[in-house]
């Protein structure tokens, strides 16, 4: 990957937590939990084999606490990753639960967070038949679907944003759209977007290029230095840093 292709160096969510301005951690915190409250919901229901239903409360409750407390003031990006870091957090949490009989009460008791537990539950039971892998790998590999998902997000408003809807159209029915043994060819989106074939390659090659540049930029927000960015780029994208 060439070096264009990396984030520059900006102020990561992780510091911003810590942050005076209550507008800038509450712009952290949501960053933060759109790409790790999946994970964290998913390893309650695996690890820690909870019901739904508690493992919803159990997540809503764990970003609650991150959002009202100094939930942050114990990283340190020398002694582990962050995603680490969330991951044994949820872990202490959890067990504390488990050791408590009564309900950990909500930050004020206001805060209900808008996350889609049904369509993750969908998720969970589709690959119920699967051979489950280690409960953490899972909050890795999770982690890192959901890091795609959002940048397949942004790479659509970016698109339309732009005027460059037949782009994200291509990429879409060549790497999106469910194909079972019968991906379509070039041949085939061309004529259907009534485009030439080297402009479908082009489209692609584009659309897969910016994919991964607002995934590793979402990545570094995430991450507290650039070292943690390399081994995080590594560990998850399988990509080296210049």
């Amino acid at each position: 990957m060439s070096h264009a292709a990396f984030p520059t160096t900006r102020g990561s969510m992780v510091e911003a937590m810590t942050s005076s301005d209550a507008d800038a951690r509450r712009a952290a915190f949501d960053a933060i939990l759109a790409v790790y409250w999946r994970p964290v919901y998913f390893h309650l229901r695996t690890r820690w084999a909870r019901e739904p239903a508690d493992a919803e409360d159990l997540t809503q409750e764990f970003f609650a606490a991150a959002l009202h407390g100094d939930f942050f003031a114990d990283y340190d990006p020398a002694r582990a990753r962050f995603r680490t870091f969330l991951r044994l957090c949820c872990d202490r949490f959890a067990a504390r639960a488990a050791r408590d009989a009564r309900r950990l009460k909500r930050a004020g008791g206001a805060v209900h967070l808008p996350l889609d537990f049904a369509a993750a539950e969908l998720e969970l039971a589709a690959g119920a038949g699967d051979d489950a892998p280690d409960p953490d790998a899972r909050f890795d590999a999770e982690t890192l679907r959901s890091l795609l998902d959002l940048a397949v997000t942004g790479l659509r408003e970016q698109c339309r944003r732009d005027g460059h809807e037949s782009r994200f159209a291509v990429f879409e029915r060549y790497d999106l759209a469910p194909h079972g043994d019968h991906r379509p060819t070039y041949r085939q989106i061309a004529e259907a977007l009534d485009l030439p074939i080297t402009q479908v390659t082009n489209h692609l090659a584009w659309a897969r290029r910016m994919l991964r540049r607002l995934a590793l930029e979402r990545l570094r927000q995430l991450c507290a230095t650039e070292e943690e960015f390399r081994e995080e780029a590594r560990a998850l994208f399988g990509v080296t840093t210049p």
